[in-house]
């Protein structure tokens, strides 16, 4: 039998999976933020501090009670978060680490081939020369073996530190203990991780099993295509003969398209949806998204199911940029009603706004404007700025 979904419960569906339909002021806690990212799987990392480091805004638009330092004592006092390669560089849950494994092993299979071939002989050396001086004396940030490079006149005056550990990081060998001024402090991953989170291994079947049922879970409905892509641990081919292996345990549906289109068939676990309990109507408050944000990870199906079309254009020129460097998605209740570009001043103590634009249909009414002064002025605070500033001319796109 094929389910029929439409457009608007699809939408709830996706954004409760992805823990955007909580309350947003409840306690959280640090108990609750681990919860929080165990459901949605992961959350991603990123330098760039326009407003606040990605990680942290993912999290703040999904409760406004996050704090920092309980992520903090997350990954580096209770380990019981560790950081590695999705689709990117993102904060995971220690309970998956023993999936990752299998990612070690693909990794050390391609890019140090890969990256042996680029560097040249005695690459691998080099990456056993760091891995004995980290073993030996501890912990270390990159910059501490540059300050080594030039001392020593070793292998890496040609060799840049920085690849090896990052090769050792890609392959398991070493973890991130702690960061400094964002900069990764690496040590040996038998020292990071927890043993009861590294000890127990499990088999290449088991590991494609949980990749893409974990994966739909969070989904909620998925082509294999998606499945694959949630983690960025399995190939389509393999999430493809997933679902196919386990057609007994699934259902097909047919996902409306927000624009009345063809509906796209994808899958669902049995007993979908009345299985998914009471889906929550999300929040009717406006919030602001992070570029990279996972509801927003894969375009395509943001796309399709909010016709919101968003690119990041850091590394478009200026001059041909549609809309800034790095403009922030709005969303309110369960659509994507605009985009914002702001930058916190933080020497100034001030949320600059330098421009609006709202999605073709969605109203500047006064209500819409005022949760959206409310959004920013709770996003000032949680930057820590005393203020919003709009700038000239920041309105002329309503």
């Amino acid at each position: 039998m094929t389910i029929r979904l439409s457009n608007s419960d699809a939408r709830r569906i996706f954004l409760a999976k992805q823990g955007l339909s909580g309350a947003p002021n409840r306690a959280l806690g640090k108990e609750g933020l681990l919860k929080l990212i165990h459901d949605i799987g992961f959350v991603q990392v990123d330098s760039i501090a326009t407003v606040e480091r990605a990680h942290h805004q993912i999290l703040f638009s999904r409760n406004q009670t996050y704090r920092r330092e309980h992520l903090t004592a997350l990954l580096e006092d209770d380990r019981d978060l560790f950081e590695h390669w999705t689709h990117d560089a993102s904060i995971i849950p220690s309970s998956f680490f023993r999936y990752w494994k299998h990612r070690f092993k693909w990794e050390g299979e391609t890019i140090v081939e890969r990256w042996k071939a680029w560097r040249g002989e005695g690459f691998e050396k080099g990456c056993d020369d760091t891995y004995q001086r980290i073993a030996e004396g501890g912990p270390v940030l990159a910059r501490d073996l540059k300050e080594a490079e030039h001392q020593s006149g070793g292998w890496w005056n040609w060799h840049p530190s920085k690849t090896a550990l990052e090769v050792l990081w890609r392959t398991g060998k070493l973890a991130i203990a702690r960061r400094e001024n964002f900069q990764k402090v690496y040590d040996l991953t038998e020292r990071v991780i927890p043993p009861h989170h590294n000890e127990d291994d499990v088999s290449h079947p088991e590991f494609i099993d949980w990749a893409c049922r974990s994966a739909l879970e969070r989904l909620g409905f998925a082509t294999h295509g998606e499945i694959a892509a949630f983690w960025d641990l399995v190939s389509p081919e393999e999430a493809k003969t997933w679902v196919a292996e386990h057609r007994d345990e699934l259902v097909e549906v047919q996902i409306e398209a927000i624009d009345g289109g063809r509906p796209r068939v994808a899958y669902a676990f049995a007993g979908f949806p009345d299985a998914l309990g009471d889906i929550p109507e999300p929040p009717g408050r406006v919030r602001v998204l992070s570029p990279f944000d996972p509801l927003l990870r894969d375009r395509n199906r943001t796309e399709r199911l909010f016709g919101f079309y968003y690119r990041i254009e850091i590394f478009v020129p200026e001059a041909k940029r549609e809309y800034g460097y790095y403009v922030f998605p709005l969303i309110e209740g369960d659509r994507l009603i605009g985009r914002i570009d702001m930058k916190a001043d933080r020497k100034r103590g001030s949320l600059d706004v330098r421009k609006l634009w709202l999605e073709k249909g969605v109203r500047a009414s006064a209500g819409r404007l005022e949760r959206i002064d409310a959004e920013l002025d709770r996003v000032a605070r949680f930057a820590g700025v005393e203020r919003v500033e709009r700038l000239d001319g920041w309105n002329t796109s309503l």
